[in-house]
């Protein structure tokens, strides 16, 4: 009789060559380890826990063996010499009680990754986090590779790639083989004739001839299996592509398609609310671009240089309300730099309506005090839950005198060419507020000094305070070399990367 140890190799074996056993039948009398511990290391071992092992005994049981085997983990108990049918009976008992435990099992582990799955879809921040986030769990739930496609109502469409495949980021064709234009197309042309006239959810085959040649292995020609999804009909479909055939694929299993199903519908309808705000950034942007004079076409402005830069969020951001204008009035040269506080296409609209008051009321009183008290009137009367920061400044190029006006916003910067750089001390409350302004602050701009206006955006980091950040910005300024437009492009490159708000700068010296 071969003992434990041979049984234990013998079992290793058959796990490596991938032809383990349906079921184990493992006498308790062994003679070097008993039944017990023998069914103890099996199921202790991942690879053979579900093994379902039945014990048997040809000597007289003691009335405990059964209780023994249960508690070692064993799925059944004979008794031999047993009738042929009872020994058939037991075992395929055992091996079918076996199989439903490791099916609910792994049921229950499918639906656990397709939760965790739909909830970083619908956390997602962008429509490529969103299609990564659904390619990475489509992938998890059918062992294969995967792809999410979101086709946008223009024409745009989205791709994450599941894996250390290159996640393609919309249409223009950069990384990986898949990413040429023509593969867009054909997907994009793909889901079009499946989803025409269609809502809810389709699934389908594209045979291979029909899908781009490699996409999910290299050198391979794989049919495609595709499930797609869309809410309503003006909706933009959504679709997750896996190959139909793989070595380790599970998709075919009607549970694991019914997941994946699921997982097509979350998708879709987490895709809506980011579609919608596509459109709304493009119309926030295009109004910013619009309204936002550019840096090259700023009026005339005689006595002074003055050089503007302006930045927009990274694309994963929402748009915000930062502006910036450069005017010349019977004062003097009145410069301005704000923030409408939050980001959205209303705050994009009211830095546009503060722009043109500003402009409209500083043409017959230019001085930044009474400036700021109107355009805080103004923000109460239109906007009554719109706050708003904003700098003015007022500077006499014939004498360097400046007036300033500060709202609740950074205050100025004064940059000397010899290396000094210091915060005009002007503060005062928010527009829209309601509260009583301060008198403007009043300063002197030597021919060699530079007057520098920001918006919180270039520095502000969360979990940094913001007075740690104001003084490195106070820093790379003293270092920065002479010039307005080379103290803006040095702030720019020290802290104007990946940022999550808009950028403004304003830099003046007198000319």
């Amino acid at each position: 009789m071969a003992g434990a140890t041979e049984a234990l190799l013998e079992l290793d074996a058959r796990v490596r060559a991938g032809t383990l056993p349906d079921v184990a039948l493992v006498d308790v009398g062994l003679p070097d380890l008993n039944g017990f511990e023998l069914c103890r290391r099996i199921k202790a071992q991942p690879a053979t826990a579900a093994l379902p092992v039945v014990h048997f005994s040809a000597a007289a049981a003691e009335p405990g063996y059964r209780c023994r085997g249960l508690e070692a983990g064993g799925d059944a108990y004979l008794s031999v010499p047993a009738e042929p049918e009872e020994i058939e009976a037991v075992v395929r008992a055992a091996v079918r009680g076996a199989r439903m435990l490791s099916g609910a099992e792994t049921l229950v582990q499918r639906l656990t990754l397709l939760s965790e799955t739909i909830v970083a879809v619908q956390t997602a921040r962008c429509l490529t986090e969103l299609a990564d986030a659904a390619a990475e769990g489509t992938a998890r739930l059918t062992g294969t590779p995967a792809a999410v496609f979101v086709l946008s109502e223009d024409g745009e469409l989205y791709e994450g790639r599941s894996g250390d495949r290159p996640s393609v980021r919309s249409h223009p064709p950069s990384r990986g083989p898949a990413a040429d234009r023509s593969t867009h197309e054909a997907v994009a042309g793909l889901i079009r004739s499946f989803m025409s006239g269609h809502t809810g959810v389709r699934s389908t085959v594209v045979p291979a001839p029909l899908w781009p040649a490699g996409f999910f292995r290299p050198g391979i020609c794989d049919d495609a299996r595709l499930v797609l999804a869309r809410t309503r009909h003006e909706r933009a479909p959504v679709c997750l592509a896996v190959p139909a055939r793989h070595p380790h694929s599970s998709v075919a299993d009607p549970r694991t398609e019914a997941l994946v199903v699921r997982l097509a519908q979350a998708t879709a309808l987490a895709a809506e609310p980011l579609l919608m705000y596509q459109v709304e950034r493009h119309v926030a942007l295009t109004l910013q671009h619009s309204f936002l004079p550019q840096p090259h076409r700023l009026p005339e402005l005689p006595g002074v240089d003055v050089v503007v830069r302006y930045v927009p969020a990274s694309r994963q951001t929402e748009i915000g309300g930062d502006f910036y204008a450069a005017l010349s009035t019977s004062g003097g040269v009145l410069t301005a730099v704000g923030d409408v506080v939050g980001h959205s296409l209303d705050a994009a609209t009211v830095m546009v309506e503060i722009r043109h008051a500003l402009r409209a009321y500083c043409v017959e009183d230019p001085d930044p005090g009474d400036l700021a008290r109107r355009l805080d009137r103004m923000l109460q009367h239109y906007h009554p839950d719109v706050t708003a920061t904003v700098c003015l400044a007022l500077v006499d190029p014939a004498s360097g005198r400046v007036r300033i006006a500060n709202a609740g916003h950074i205050p100025p910067l004064l940059v000397g060419d010899d290396g000094t750089a210091s915060y005009v001390k002007a503060s005062g409350p928010l527009l829209g507020l309601g509260l009583d302004h301060p008198a403007p602050t009043e300063a002197v701009l030597m021919p060699s000094d530079r007057l520098l206006m920001v918006t919180d955006g270039l520095i502000e980091t969360r979990g940094t305070d913001l007075a740690v950040s104001m003084e490195q910005l106070r820093t790379a300024a003293a270092d920065a070399p002479p010039g307005p437009a080379a103290l803006c492009d040095t702030l720019l490159d020290c802290f104007g990367h990946d940022r999550e708000d808009d950028i403004a700068l304003l830099a003046l010296r007198l000319g």
